[in-house]
């Protein structure tokens, strides 16, 4: 038995995709399961609720063998570590009370590079919680997404340029969502793997912003900039639309950590070099958004 966390979401909706097409039985933990696809609803089994509760995790993880473990993302939470080692503890006291044999969890790079990422250190702290239960443990760790761009469509359209604190010539891995989820698929499915590792996944090239943004231009037939912005300017963002002062400062410490390198300290290798390139990803997911 799988179970999948967060199946509505980007990464989980296209993992749970991928599982559903193999024989292994799956059970995923969902608010709503209307949300789910009608063809995935019918092939697995539904918990429905909140994984932060104890009682939604306990019942979930009877019985299974390899569960994936995905934070979802509270704008509201009093701090980073509340949002990811706190949300996380009922799944832990779930895990050992039902001897869960494996875990993959989606994590962050910049372990060992002893600069402060908000979220991205945050999410190495759960790591660390998961880990101490002794289960076979293996945790994506991932630079930006791809996909967050598409957060910035409507400026791309408006103001004919994307913004970021993080300097436009620093080349940085970035990975595309779909690659994410199939490394996570591969893994799950795996029953022979043990211990504890973090698995790089760091898509197959170093890009700065300008050189994304001369990329979309050809792809998108417009011309399209790429604009550092203050931190400040990019806190004041979040808190209008609604994040508590400290998510609001644990995004600009990851921005701030990725410019200062935190992305850039694990080597790319043939192993966690994934396929998909940022041109290919703009051809396939960015241009329809745009002309949406």
């Amino acid at each position: 038995m799988i179970v999948v966390t967060a199946p509505t979401g980007l990464i989980g909706g296209q993992l749970l995709a991928r599982l559903v097409e193999g024989e292994e039985p799956i059970r995923v933990i969902v608010r709503d399961a209307a949300r789910l696809p009608s063809e995935v609803r019918d092939r697995v089994e539904v918990v429905e609720g909140s994984h932060s509760d104890a009682a939604v995790v306990d019942e979930a993880f009877e019985s299974a063998d390899s569960v994936f473990w995905l934070v979802p993302a509270d704008e509201r939470a009093s701090s980073v570590y509340d949002a990811y080692v706190g949300f996380s503890i009922p799944a832990v006291d779930a895990i050992v009370r039902h001897g869960v044999q494996r875990v993959v969890t989606i994590s962050a790079l910049g372990r060992g590079t002893q600069i402060y990422g908000g979220y991205a250190s945050a999410s190495n702290a759960m790591e660390d919680l998961i880990a101490s239960t002794g289960v076979h443990f293996r945790a994506l760790v991932m630079p930006s997404f791809v996909d967050n761009l598409i957060w910035q469509v409507g400026a791309m359209k408006n103001a004919g340029a994307f913004f970021s604190p993080i300097s436009g010539d620093r080349k940085l891995p970035a990975v595309a969502t779909h690659d994410i989820a199939a490394e996570a698929a591969r893994l799950l499915l795996d029953p022979t793997w043990t211990g504890r590792e973090d698995v790089p996944v760091l898509g197959p090239e170093d890009l700065s912003f300008n050189d994304m943004a001369a990329i979309i231009s050809e792809v998108l037939g417009t011309p399209i900039q790429f604009q550092q912005v203050p931190a400040q300017q990019q806190k004041d963002g979040f808190v209008s639309r609604g994040y508590t002062e400290a998510m609001a400062d644990g995004m600009v410490a990851m921005a701030v950590a990725k410019d200062k390198g935190l992305d850039n300290a694990i080597v790319r290798t043939a192993e966690n070099a994934t396929p998909t390139t940022f041109r290919q990803w703009a051809e396939d997911t960015l241009k329809p958004a745009f002309a949406a």
